[in-house]
């Protein structure tokens, strides 16, 4: 490993309570706290750091700070993804009430890391390993096990598009005309969506969440996982929150999965045009919900680097619009939002 820099820590209190845990849990798994180094960071306040060890493999550490994130769902889920033979980190040591955790490690090469955006038919054997996976993932589900992706979940995270996306970025008084198209729209977008079979939702299963190696793809940033609409993670595979691709290789995937997830049994329907319109109508939701979510890391949280793919959102969420009739308010009123000129098409997400 190269030589880490130094760690940063938002108060000497916490770095002292992270050093004594470190030393204390070196000594039982062999690690050498000399060799901690940043990871990476996500879009919440966790963050992780990656450390040697004496017998040569490196280990991931979550820092999560326990008034900011809770981590029981992470070790929950990691459980269930394991039981279900998936690769995931194994959690070995957590000291909950400091927000500290030791985990194994998957390796630092991403699904989005090894993709050529230039050759997308080239990169049909990793989507393949991620359909895969997918797969495995939804066949372990059983109710109960998971919180519900239902209607109250649902429109609480359309709500974070006219709050955030709209209101505190662009400006926009959501009220009056505009305020009755959003809930006309939003109350057909959920019932779409809650008409959909439920399984295990990892719910933001895309490339940059997945891990490749030899041993096999590993899944990370699983902790907000829920038991909802099968469509949803694989309109979160192709209509990716980084990385458009045409149509054609979306379709390409997406039929892929679909006769894959048919003849293994999960409730995916006979009729591919009709599941191919409800993932349409779950990427939907999807999108307005993480415009809002960008927005709100850039306002709130001061991450200005999401922001940066919303032009990304919002070609999803035309298209998506443009296709369907009863959408057309829809998209009049996003327009007319933007200051956007009515084209005679949109792209599918390509920007």
């Amino acid at each position: 490993m190269t030589a880490p820099l130094p760690i940063p820590w938002p108060e000497a209190a916490r770095q002292a309570a992270f050093e004594t845990w470190l030393a204390r849990v070196a000594a039982n798994h062999g690690l050498l706290p000399k060799t901690v180094q940043i990871a990476s960071a996500d879009a919440s306040f966790r963050r992780y750091l990656r450390v040697g060890s004496v017998a040569g493999p490196s280990f991931i550490i979550m820092d999560a700070p326990p008034d900011k994130e809770n981590s029981s769902p992470f070790v929950h889920v990691a459980r269930l993804m394991q039981e279900a033979g998936l690769r995931s980190p194994e959690v070995l040591a957590w000291d909950e009430e400091r927000g500290f955790m030791l985990l194994t490690d998957l390796g630092t090469r991403t699904m989005m890391e090894a993709i050529d955006p230039a050759q997308p038919q080239a990169n049909m054997p990793l989507y393949l390993q991620a359909v895969d996976a997918l797969i495995t993932w939804q066949l372990a589900s059983r109710p109960g096990v998971l919180p519900p992706y239902d209607e109250a979940l649902l429109r609480r995270e359309l709500a974070l598009f006219p709050d955030w996306y709209l209101e505190k970025h662009r400006g926009v008084r959501v009220e009056g005309e505009l305020r009755e198209t959003l809930e006309a729209a939003f109350t057909k977008i959920v019932q779409r969506n809650l008409a959909a079979p439920c399984v295990y939702v990892h719910r933001d299963f895309m490339p940059r969440n997945l891990m490749v190696s030899p041993e096999g793809l590993g899944i990370l940033d699983f902790q907000d996982a829920v038991y909802g609409p099968v469509t949803y993670d694989i309109a979160s595979l192709m209509r990716d929150a980084f990385l458009s691709w045409d149509e054609d290789f979306v379709l390409d995937v997406t039929v892929r999965y679909w006769q894959k997830a048919r003849k293994a049994g999960l409730p995916v329907g006979e009729d591919f045009g009709e599941f191919y319109r409800g993932v349409e109508w779950m990427g939907l939701q999807r999108h307005l919900k993480v415009a809002g979510i960008f927005a709100r890391l850039t306002l709130r949280d001061s991450k200005p680097k999401y922001l940066d793919d919303t032009p990304r959102f919002m070609a999803y969420i035309r298209a998506t619009c443009h296709r369907y009739r009863e959408l057309g308010p829809l998209l009049k009123a996003l327009d007319e939002a933007e200051g956007v000129q009515e084209a005679m098409g949109y792209a599918f997400g390509r920007v």
